[in-house]
């Protein structure tokens, strides 16, 4: 297999009709490290918006059991990918994550912007550390794939195109971001998971490294201070070398999904899709409460 026979295949498929193959062939054979650092950038970016950062605080989900709520996420997102909308499991997996976003009073321009995050962060995180930049199918298949994600989860008016998610990325940024003392402990908590994930000694390091490829509006609401210069520079130059190095490897020849990564450790002995997430109690855990508008409630059949 030649290096860019993956991507020859993946224009020879059409970008809305074939989204969730292009998707899945750009995820697990082209980009798998590069989307599970993107993704877990783009999720957490969103706790710099006070409403989502206080909401996560008080579930204590991301404080407390960090690791099962990496986990989960990660397993019930890959689950859609790697077996289709159709599929018994990715139905599964959409239903679990309906039952519990529609658990508490979650605003529909957070759910938008939240979507938004998971179109464009592995565009922008690709094109500036990938072995190459994605192709304009695969962006177009990447909001197609989410823009039926997001009908299955019943969030309206959701954008039509790449540039018009980018743009509600951008703009809900820009008047929505800020500081918040309880989205600080959500952050801090996650940093600290990145860290556990390597030795003990090297966590400041890792710390430090990870905050280096922070942008300037993040760094600023949660109030970390920025990393020098020369620090950034060498980290994200680091990041760099590993996508160019990645382009001289032969091409991956079977598919690479989230369930296999190592940063995946809370079930060693398996785990079913329909037992994955939360199921808040009303009252308890942050005071969930059902959606009002009815909003983000069941899967799109």
């Amino acid at each position: 297999m030649k290096r860019f026979e993956q991507l020859d295949r993946i224009r020879r498929l059409d970008p809305v009709a074939d989204a969730p193959e292009i998707y899945r062939i750009s995820v697990a054979y082209e980009f798998p490290w590069d989307y599970t650092r993107a993704l877990e950038l783009a999720l957490y970016r969103t706790y710099a918006v006070p409403s989502i950062g206080r909401l996560l605080a008080r579930t204590a989900e991301l404080t407390e059991r960090t690791q099962k709520r990496y986990d989960d996420t990660v397993l019930l997102l890959d689950t859609v990918v790697e077996h289709g909308f159709a599929a018994e499991q990715g139905r599964t997996a959409i239903r679990r994550i309906n039952q519990m976003h529609r658990s508490y009073d979650i605003s529909d321009d957070d759910m938008r912007y939240v979507l938004s995050t998971f179109v464009v962060m592995p565009r922008r995180w690709i094109d500036a550390y990938g072995w190459r930049r994605l192709s304009r199918h695969e962006i177009v298949a990447t909001t197609e794939y989410y823009r039926t994600l997001g009908r299955h989860m019943g969030i309206p008016d959701i954008p039509r195109t790449y540039e018009e998610f980018e743009a509600l990325l951008d703009s809900y940024e820009e008047a929505h971001f800020g500081w918040d003392e309880k989205a600080r402990r959500v952050s801090d908590a996650t940093l600290g998971l990145m860290a556990s994930w390597y030795p003990r000694p090297l966590a400041p390091v890792l710390r430090t490294a990870t905050l280096a490829l922070l942008d300037e509006p993040l760094l600023r609401a949660f109030r970390y201070p920025r990393p020098g210069a020369a620090t950034s520079a060498l980290v994200r130059r680091a990041v760099r070398m590993r996508g160019r190095l990645v382009r001289l490897l032969p091409p991956r020849r079977s598919p690479h999904f989230a369930r296999q990564n190592w940063e995946v450790k809370g079930y060693p002995n398996g785990y079913r899709v329909a037992d994955l997430g939360t199921r808040p109690v009303p009252g308890l855990r942050g005071c969930p409460v059902r959606h009002r508008d009815g909003s983000a409630a069941d899967p799109v059949e």
